[in-house]
């Protein structure tokens, strides 16, 4: 497993719409950190690779 640790987004910066992830061999997966136990979002490799380039698409 590559990191099974939550991380909160550093774009995050103390507000109340935060995220958390944790990447594992399979993918990633995404929660809400301030209500972790409603549910994660789980992203295959493909699918992560794809959603982050669309992010950084978006920050240009």
């Amino acid at each position: 497993m590559m990191n099974s640790m939550w991380h909160k987004s550093t774009y995050s910066s103390g507000g109340t719409n935060c995220v958390e992830a944790r990447e594992h061999e399979q993918g990633a997966d995404l929660r809400d950190s301030q209500h972790p136990g409603l549910g994660v979002l789980s992203f295959g490799s493909g699918e992560q690779a794809a959603f982050l380039a669309a992010l950084r698409k978006e920050e240009l």
